[in-house]
């Protein structure tokens, strides 16, 4: 590891309430793999981080990748494009990812900094007013993560939109409510999560609510960031009509700047907001008549951007390969974390922490974060980070988040430190 001095960036708060830090079992008898974060406990050894379902801890590998990024930039400059990122990296890492969510075409799968950047693009795809006389129709739910949920109500006070939301709960209902919905209207875009950020709730039957949606030319999108090396996938049967989105920021342990999305044949040839790599491979040539885009997925690529996450990604997902972890391990390794977290749940009594609070019960229907629903949701994960334990909340709900790194002396320790901290409800 060529990282001796990563270890002094986690200096303590000397105010943190005084515990034990919680030191890494070499060889842990469950099936945790902490050997694969060195670099991430090290650097900070008093926290306990319970936020696997945001800012997923990086492996060790991807520190390696980051350097290898910055020495093919010396190396090569901006060769680095045509010699290495283009030829090598981009191709490996759609390969790989295609792998696990069983696709056929690795070249459908564009990459962007951000799904904010696919969300823009996609939505400039839709008929406009002008086309029309009728703003696009969409069909979402009420649960979508901001950054959709922000511009699709910015673009519905202009009047370029129309939007029905499906409410998530009763989530009993939801799928059928939601296919329902889709085959009794014509939308142009409908749009909906693999697993919702603010409950957990993982969609059942994805297949059912494509299948249901009337209108064939119609944008499907899925919102799988909570979904992908979480919730094993298997896309093969809606490739050829769905987008998918996701990146690396949780569960793809990579970071910041290494989103994806998958491009089915056929769908959105030609968006509005465009970018220069989306026809990277006719440069030179002379330009006459329409914008020419590419036919696969770098149709929707934009322009330049730091690809260094694309190389974290990289060696992340070849680790998974060649250490032989799967998707299906790491969630029954999580599945186990999460049961025993809360059977220790009876030690805080008198707290909001409570299973009778968790927004989603049945642990067949729930990702990889537990939710509690309660009003002090603020406030708990205030206090729990005071103490450097890491957790997070969105609105009244509090969240746990489970990653390959946990075991059951991480989540003693956590119970330990919640017991001293979490009030009492109110």
């Amino acid at each position: 590891m060529t990282a001796p001095l990563l270890p002094e960036l986690g200096a303590q708060d000397d105010d943190a309430a005084a515990r034990k830090a919680y030191v890494p079992d070499p060889a842990p008898t469950s099936s945790a793999r902490q050997d694969l974060f060195q670099c991430f406990f090290a650097a900070n050894e008093m926290r306990l981080h319970f936020a696997a379902h945001s800012h997923h801890p990086w492996p060790d590998t991807s520190f390696e990748a980051h350097i290898q990024y910055w020495e093919d930039s010396a190396r090569w400059a901006d060769l680095k494009w045509e010699k290495k990122i283009f030829p090598i990296v981009v191709p490996d890492v759609q390969r790989m990812i295609a792998d696990i969510l069983n696709l056929s075409k690795p070249r459908n799968i564009a990459f962007a900094p951000n799904t904010h950047e696919f969300v823009l693009r996609l939505l400039s795809c839709l008929p406009r007013p002008d086309q029309t006389g009728r703003p696009a129709r969409i069909l979402t739910t009420d649960s979508e993560f901001y950054s959709f949920d922000r511009q699709t109500r910015r673009m519905e006070e202009d009047g370029l939109i129309t939007v029905t939301r499906i409410a998530t709960e009763p989530f009993d209902t939801y799928e059928e409510r939601m296919a329902q919905a889709a085959a009794s209207g014509d939308y142009d875009l409908v749009f909906f999560s693999h697993v919702f950020f603010n409950s957990g709730y993982v969609t059942q039957d994805i297949d059912a609510i494509v299948r249901a949606v009337r209108n064939d030319d119609a944008l499907v999108v899925i919102d799988g960031y909570h979904g992908f090396m979480a919730i094993p996938t298997d896309l093969s049967a809606v490739e050829d009509r769905v987008f998918y989105l996701s990146g690396g920021y949780k569960y793809a342990m990579s970071g910041e700047g290494a989103c994806f999305m998958h491009v089915p044949d056929g769908y959105a040839m030609r968006p509005i907001n465009t970018g220069w790599f989306a026809d990277i491979g006719s440069l030179g040539n002379e330009k006459s008549g329409e914008v020419p885009f590419a036919q696969d997925g770098f149709r929707f690529w934009g322009a330049t951007f730091d690809p260094s996450g694309l190389y974290r990604m990289r060696a992340v997902l070849d680790l998974m390969e060649t250490q032989g972890i799967t998707v299906e391990a790491i969630h029954n390794h999580v599945q186990a974390m999460q049961n025993y977290f809360i059977k220790r749940l009876p030690a805080l009594k008198g707290t909001a922490i409570q299973a009778e609070n968790l927004v989603i019960t049945d642990p067949s229907l729930r990702g990889h974060f537990l939710t509690f629903r309660t009003d002090q949701a603020g406030d708990i994960q205030g206090l729990l980070a005071h103490d450097n334990v890491i957790t997070d909340h969105r609105a009244d709900r509090l969240r746990f988040g489970f990653g390959l790194y946990h075991d059951d002396g991480m989540i003693d320790c956590l119970i330990q430190a919640m017991e001293q901290i979490v009030p009492k409800a109110s």
